[in-house]
């Protein structure tokens, strides 16, 4: 079965009007209104993913925007319960990791996983911010960190879409931490990144998702589990 020339097309429009929209009342109005709109945007990802999966793609990516969608609607929809979206995303990265562990010939990086988080902690601390929420989140980022730098060594054309999707999804993190974190950094990059989680994260679920796609339905991934 080959995968309908008119779906991609509707699900890249769509994405592009649901990512104008939300952008532009970002930048115009602020505040929570456009977050329905943003979630349309990830429930169209899941959607399209579970699409892809029928036709013969990947199971594992449409598993972790399942995952991604249950964190959003904590994260953005309810606005609380932050551990348990963070545990979540954790999740997510879990599966991610699985995904590219299988493509690049078991490369794991736990010396670099493991180092990372020691070094975060003792920044933590220096900061006065080594909070339990904070190193939930510092392990949640430094294991996505390295799955995107592991990423770059997975062939084939639908793991070089995954790993732009993971690091533009690392781009919106880092954002989100600096975020939450204003005193960090300049009034001039706190206002940008209040923008930017966005900015970055859309595009990351959508090459995410077109990642997972069977090239025998003419898509571009070479797995199907």
């Amino acid at each position: 079965m080959r995968l309908s020339h008119r779906v991609l097309p509707l699900f890249l429009t769509l994405e592009a009007i649901l990512y104008a929209a939300f952008l532009i009342w970002d930048v115009t109005i602020g505040g929570r209104g456009s977050n329905p709109i943003k979630f349309a945007g990830i429930l169209l990802c899941l959607i399209y993913s579970l699409y892809l999966s029928h036709q013969g793609g990947s199971r594992l990516v449409s598993a972790a925007l399942t995952l991604t969608v249950l964190a959003d609607v904590f994260l953005l929809l309810l606005d609380a319960h932050y551990a348990l979206g963070i545990v979540l995303f954790c999740l997510v990265q879990g599966l991610y990791f699985v995904r590219i562990y299988r493509s690049n010939g078991g490369r794991s990086l736990w010396g670099l996983r493991a180092a990372l988080f020691v070094l975060a902690l003792v920044v933590l601390n220096a900061l006065d911010l080594l909070i339990p929420l904070n190193i939930l989140a510092l392990f949640y980022f430094t294991n996505f960190f390295c799955n995107a730098l592991s990423s770059l060594s997975c062939p084939g054309q639908s793991m070089r879409l995954f790993s732009v999707g993971l690091w533009l999804f690392l781009c919106c993190d880092a954002c989100v931490g600096l975020f939450q974190n204003p005193q960090l950094v300049p009034p001039a990059v706190s206002a940008f990144v209040s923008v930017g989680m966005w900015l970055f994260y859309l595009p990351a679920q959508v090459l995410i998702a077109l990642s997972g796609a069977n090239p025998s339905s003419g898509g571009f991934s070479h797995e199907t589990k």
